[in-house]
């Protein structure tokens, strides 16, 4: 005789994804969108994880449209929020991805910190090869307490 199947309980998963154009505009937007949308979640705005989310969008989407940018091409960003925490993910599409690295920056460097700041606020992050011409950087912040999901 079998026993019955383990009872689960309900997972909710929300997830936001929207597509941007890889101009500067367009990382500036993806930034807003991100607090905006945390905020509908019940991560309130000037929290420890809406503050780290942030950075690490505004970071990730400088990126790329930085380094990742293919004129008449738009980059993603997808936000998930599930019971293990918040999940950020900027996908563009660039013909050859580079495989971003945390480097050594000096002390008078005017670029170079941004995956130093996504290395430091998030618990995880992590670049995948997508289907070419396509890669995503995605960065998880597992600390994420208190949230009440509204919408």
């Amino acid at each position: 005789m079998t026993a019955p199947p383990a009872r689960q309980g309900i997972v909710t998963v929300c997830v936001f994804a929207q597509r941007l154009s890889a101009t500067p505009r367009g990382a500036r937007l993806a930034r807003r969108l991100a607090g905006n949308q945390l905020e509908a979640w019940g991560i309130p705005y000037g929290s420890d994880v809406s503050e780290r989310a942030a950075v690490i969008v505004a970071e990730l989407a400088a990126n790329a449209v930085t380094h990742g940018r293919v004129p008449g091409r738009d980059f993603e960003l997808r936000l998930t929020l599930r019971p293990e925490g918040l999940r950020i993910e900027v996908t563009d599409t660039h013909t050859s991805p580079p495989r971003p690295a945390v480097r050594p920056v000096g002390a008078l460097d005017e670029h170079g910190r941004g995956l130093v700041l996504v290395e430091a606020l998030a618990d995880h992050w992590e670049v995948l090869d997508q289907e070419p011409p396509a890669k995503t950087v995605r960065a998880d912040i597992t600390r994420v307490s208190g949230v009440h999901r509204t919408r």
